[in-house]
């Protein structure tokens, strides 16, 4: 017996089928529920599901390989893949994404799955801005409006000869879970369109991470558990989570992070064992970061300044110009340090040396200033001009005047950090060029 259309109207008036706007600003905080695999969370909440290969499947060899390196004589079958399966749960049947090898570095696999959940991890911000953007998408879509008009309808069809109020409460259930199925749509299809191009970038990251913990292992560096968690701690609390949330947060599971961690913290210690000792960072070069970094107009070093003028007339045809220019010249070819700048000016028409001692940046006019601070100690500027004159300026030494110890200590780190970071840049990039690397499948195209 069909239901009379008044009672589904009186339900839209209790209602206020403003339904649909409830929908859009409570359905997209719900999480979608695990389905059996890891759970994976983009940075605001939304989740997906990824199934976990199970131990013991047998990865098919795939003949139509390309080899960086030297060319493999045999690649590993099942054993290579239990291997790279163990350290995961034992979840549900993969799929053959999923279960397949994508890279071998060194004859050590790297998985479809661990491709899967490092690109989940890299691509959390753009899936949650796409999954917003569709999600929006989908509820202004007249097309939902109905669907929910024809939910509350099918609802109360099913349960005539109950009250109002319980129809309402079952349809509020059957909303909720209508706006998951909405989340989940608009979700996957960001993962769809995102995880592609992000999946190039963490296979290349993950080969680049065996590779370091390779030459970790080769050189017999270490790294304990706790230091990792310690880390992962730290990054939750600066974050305002608890280490649950943050796990849940990142994709389900702490294995990639941890993963990556552990990666940076051995060839961290790689490269500090092998080119620590090669890393020299003076005092000049302190004084002079700390000098171009300071907010109050470089007035942190002070520097030890000569200078010679070489007046011209008041009126003076270029020619003249000229003339005084190639004079200028001849005394910088004479110059051969500060001890010798008088005598360099000596005999020069119009010519004054002038010993101006110690200077702070800030009295100095620019661009003489810049080019003062960055010069080297002994060092003769060329000429410029500057209120009817030619003028040459020596730098003859420096000294920090205010700087703190910590200042200067701080300055001298992030010194030791660029000279690290370059090293550490060429000696990876050593390592690519001798490895034995195979890809197997072309990620991106699935």
């Amino acid at each position: 017996m069909p239901i009379d259309g008044s009672i589904i109207n009186r339900l839209a008036r209790a209602l206020g089928l403003s339904a649909l706007t409830a929908l859009a600003c409570t359905a997209y905080a719900l999480t979608a529920a695990g389905q059996g695999g890891t759970v994976a969370v983009t940075g605001d909440g939304t989740t997906s599901s990824t199934t976990k290969p199970a131990v013991g499947d047998t990865i098919p060899d795939d003949d139509a390989t390309t080899t960086k390196g030297k060319k493999r004589k045999k690649s590993p079958g099942a054993a290579a893949a239990k291997a790279a399966a163990e350290t995961h749960d034992v979840g549900p049947p993969p799929t053959s994404d999923q279960r397949a090898i994508a890279a071998l570095v060194n004859d050590e696999p790297i998985t479809g799955f661990e491709i899967e959940q490092r690109a989940v991890m890299l691509s959390g911000s753009e899936v949650q801005t796409r999954a917003k953007a569709n999600f929006e998408a989908i509820v202004k879509n007249p097309k939902t409006s109905e669907r929910l008009k024809a939910l509350l309808q099918d609802t109360a069809r099913a349960n005539q000869g109950k009250s109002r109020e319980e129809i309402i409460a079952i349809f509020e259930r059957r909303k909720k879970e209508f706006g998951m199925s909405l989340q989940r749509q608009a979700f996957e299809s960001a993962r769809a369109q995102s995880l592609p191009a992000m999946k190039k970038q963490a296979l290349e990251e993950l080969i680049d991470d065996r590779l370091k913990t390779q030459e970790a292992k080769r050189l017999s560096v270490t790294i304990e558990d706790a230091d990792v968690d310690r880390i992962i701690k730290g990054i939750a609390e600066r974050n305002k989570m608890t280490l649950e949330q943050f796990q849940k947060q990142i994709g389900g599971s702490l294995d990639p992070i941890k993963g990556r961690i552990r990666a940076t913290l051995s060839w961290n210690e790689v490269v500090r064992r092998k080119f620590g000792p090669l890393i020299n960072i003076t005092n000049k070069d302190v004084d002079k970061l700390v000098a171009s970094t300071s907010t109050s107009g470089n007035d942190d070093v002070e520097l030890q300044v000569q200078r010679i003028r070489i007046a011209m007339p008041a009126k003076i045809e270029e020619h003249g110009v000229a003339a005084r220019i190639q004079e200028a010249d001849k005394i910088r070819q004479k110059f051969t340090g500060c001890p010798s700048t008088a005598s360099a000016a000596a005999g020069v028409p119009g010519a004054r040396f002038e010993d101006l001692g110690k200077q702070r940046p800030s009295a100095i006019p620019e661009p003489t200033r810049t080019l003062l601070v960055n010069a080297a100690d002994g060092e003769m500027l060329p000429p410029t001009m500057n209120e009817g004159s030619i003028e040459l300026w020596v730098v003859c030494g420096r000294s920090v005047v205010k700087a703190a110890d910590e200042k200067r200590n701080q300055a001298e780190g992030e010194l030791k950090q660029r000279e690290f970071e370059l090293m550490a840049k060429r000696y990876l990039k050593d390592l690519r060029e001798d490895a034995h690397i195979e890809y197997r499948i072309d990620v991106g195209s699935r």
